[in-house]
């Protein structure tokens, strides 16, 4: 379903991103790596260029306006149009409420969640061109709806993103262009074997999740034969935030 589609992904030079990035490319899609990290984006694309994917690296900042009004019409330049924009960009940076300066509080926030919006709008102008539209899928985070100590900004800019997703959702409906977030739960992008069993049973599933469970979140939230499915967040966390916290 994703054959010559044009797929841009931001924050793919790493971790899940880089995982869903590979995956629409062994898919078949023309992928577009948006990254701020030059040196990891042109690994990445290397990586997948070398194994014969159509893939195209643009080094993007998406707090800024300008990069991202140019990642979108670069992209159109290169592939003549956008199909699928995932919004993966974000960065964590756990600091107590009484010691955050509104510098970074509104960092975090320009970096997490008025990226979301900035490139949804921006791609958006062009997938409203499309015969069947387009797709959109923004990362949001089971920190969300649970919390700990000192995560106020985090939670506030992935919130921010379940609530933007429906209200896009249903501005962009008359354009057919469906838009969906995600909430990963535990997903490892270190040392997977480094760890514990305690760490695996304190999910459902029997184990902490993957990059590659995101990816296929989003392979599946983009795929046109599941144009019934717009305005959700898809909890992908094995479970885990079902799980009452009482021991026996």
């Amino acid at each position: 379903m994703f054959q010559n589609k044009v797929v841009i992904v931001t924050g793919a030079a790493q971790g899940i991103g880089k995982e869903i990035a590979s995956q629409y490319a062994e898919a078949g899609a023309h992928v577009v790596l948006a990254d701020i990290n030059k040196q990891l984006g042109e690994e990445v694309y290397i990586q997948l260029k070398n194994k014969g994917y159509s893939v195209l690296f643009i080094p993007t900042d998406v707090r800024k306006e300008q990069d991202v009004i140019h990642l979108m019409t670069a992209s159109v330049e290169r592939f003549r149009t956008i199909d699928i924009l995932v919004n993966n960009a974000g960065i964590f940076k756990p600091i107590s409420p009484y010691d955050i300066s509104i510098d970074v509080w509104d960092d975090i926030m320009d970096t997490n969640l008025r990226s979301v919006f900035m490139c949804s709008r921006e791609a958006a102008k062009f997938m409203r061109l499309n015969k069947n539209g387009g797709a959109i899928v923004s990362m949001a985070s089971t920190r969300a709806f649970m919390s700990e100590p000192h995560t106020e900004s985090y939670a506030a800019s992935k919130g921010g993103i379940v609530a933007l997703t429906h209200a896009l959702a249903s501005s962009f409906a008359p354009d057919h262009i469906r838009v969906n977030c995600i909430s990963p739960g535990w997903i490892e992008t270190g040392d997977y074997e480094q760890l514990r069993d305690i760490d695996h049973q304190q999910h459902f599933s029997g184990r902490v999740g993957k990059p590659e469970d995101i990816a296929r979140a989003c392979l599946y939230l983009t795929d046109e034969r599941n144009d019934f499915v717009t305005g959700i967040n898809l909890t992908v966390d094995g479970g885990m935030t079902k799980k009452m916290i009482y021991e026996e």
